[in-house]
């Protein structure tokens, strides 16, 4: 297809449709948060519960974004959005009228399938529709938009669960999805045509049982220690995870290609996001758990407490995109995590007995501020490091790193920071503290891996990787390089 300019009618529909079908993604994922203890008054189960509510969806959506990238470049782009965005939608009626913590968490699962074949889409629509010229302020506003639906999150939820009740944070997902849905149908099909032979499900089989059986494990241990089921369950996940890297040096079109990870700036920005994305996931995750139950906030003063982030965001992600597409990314992916890091240090302030103005509001400004210089950077750093062809693949690799990253802080740091143990509703004590600081670790790791990696220049349009079968058959598929 011919790429468009991101003002044209086309363009702006394109982006409207993006980043309204990611941003029901990324607002599920982080809208949860702050109704976990109202979930666990409800149903119970304590903190094991509440993070198997996170990490159910984070499950299946980390382990199949790879599989989502690589359907839509080879079925089409708007094809296997729109299916994943019916998917989601229904998975998350399912999770307002889920009757039990097993039921709920079941829903979460399928929430995290349809999560899987919207996310990368989203990117890989924009990296081949819109022109190169727009694409750093098209991805700028995309990450600002679909950040601000991350960080409104806990306000939304907040609000939903303090006027009627935590059913509706999922609820109220149908509508934002018929709009994407409406949005969609002017956007036009894009696919990789040179693309040939059947997908990688073997390996999409081997990740999924894999992180499975690895996140069961390191959940449920600190609870119920070592016994035949969690033994098994390591076992199987690590003898699962094997088997996809030796799936993937064998397949002809595997969901991880081994010559992306030849690029140093791929290798290096998707480090990066593991570092901070990890961060961030267990930081707000425990956040909104320290504000309600040690704190004493409400839901909706704890979606209200992180708002700055949401407004710094709205702000600044577009401008600090378009910067980076002149400046380069490697700048700004140095200093936003250090300022993430500097934020969350700041956040060991926020103890029962602390205002709001001296405990929360310096650690959520700092962070904000850091997260908004980072996130489009960064994701340009990724989209930049391959060619248009290969955009589906990355934007998928790169989703599904950072959504592993937040799965895995929520089932280890908790361990590692001594709050495992921690019953429903009960104060999280110093092991906050300790979170926070593992946590501002992680950033400050990004921004010196950014630092190694990322290359000075400002983008320069990458050529199809080896290996990965680009014929270009159609000119009008390489008329934006």
């Amino acid at each position: 297809m011919t790429a468009v300019a991101l003002r044209s009618r086309s363009g702006r529909w394109i982006l409207v449709a993006t980043i309204l079908g990611s941003g029901v993604a990324f607002l599920d994922g982080s809208v949860v948060n702050v109704a976990l203890p109202a979930i666990g008054r409800e149903l119970g189960g304590g903190l094991r519960v509440q993070q198997w509510v996170l990490d159910g969806y984070l499950l299946t959506l980390s382990a199949l974004l790879l599989l989502g990238g690589a359907l839509g470049d080879r079925y089409g782009r708007r094809r296997v959005f729109a299916a994943g965005m019916v998917v989601f939608t229904i998975a998350s009626v399912g999770c307002g009228l889920a009757p039990t913590g097993t039921a709920l968490i079941a829903a979460r699962l399928a929430q995290g399938v349809g999560g899987a074949l919207l996310v990368p889409g989203s990117l890989a629509l924009i990296n081949s529709a819109i022109r190169e010229a727009d694409r750093g302020m098209a991805v700028g506003r995309w990450a600002g938009l679909t950040g601000v639906s991350s960080a409104i999150g806990p306000f939304v939820g907040g609000w939903l669960v303090d006027a009627a009740s935590w059913r509706w944070i999922f609820l109220i997902n149908a509508p934002i999805a018929v709009a994407a849905l409406l949005a969609l149908r002017r956007v036009p099909e894009s696919r990789n045509t040179s693309v040939t032979g059947p997908p990688d499900i073997g390996g999409a089989a081997a990740v999924t049982i894999g992180l499975a059986g690895t996140i069961f494990a390191l959940i449920e241990v600190p609870g119920i220690g070592w016994n035949v089921v969690t033994t098994a369950a390591a076992v199987l996940g690590v003898a699962a995870l094997i088997a996809f890297a030796l799936i993937e040096s064998r397949h002809p079109a595997p969901l991880l290609p081994p010559a992306l990870l030849r690029s140093r700036q791929f290798t290096g920005a998707n480090l990066t996001t593991l570092t901070v994305y990890a961060a961030l996931g267990g930081a707000l995750f425990l956040l909104s758990l320290q504000l309600q139950q040690s704190m004493g906030y409400s839901a909706l003063e704890t979606g209200v407490a992180t708002l700055p982030i949401t407004i710094i965001m709205l702000v600044l992600s577009g401008r600090v995109g378009a910067l980076a597409q002149r400046t380069g990314p490697r700048l700004p992916m140095i200093i936003g995590p250090l300022g993430c890091a500097l934020g969350l240090v700041l956040l060991t302030r926020a103890v029962p007995g602390a205002s709001y103005l001296a405990g929360v509001f310096p650690g959520v400004l700092v962070f904000g501020l850091g997260l908004s210089i980072t996130v489009a950077p960064l994701t340009s750093a990724v989209l930049a490091s391959v060619s248009p062809d290969d955009g589906g693949v990355a934007s998928g690799v790169n989703n599904a790193v950072s959504r592993l990253a937040g799965l895995l802080a929520v089932a280890v740091l908790p361990v590692v920071a001594g709050l495992s143990g921690t019953p429903a509703g009960a104060p999280l004590g110093p092991g906050f503290a300790t979170a926070m600081l593992i946590s501002a670790a992680l950033c400050a790791a990004g921004g010196l891996l950014s630092g190694l990696t990322i290359d000075r220049a400002r983008h320069v349009d990458a050529p199809p990787l080896p290996g990965l079968n680009h014929s270009c058959q159609d000119p009008s598929c390489c008329s934006d390089n």
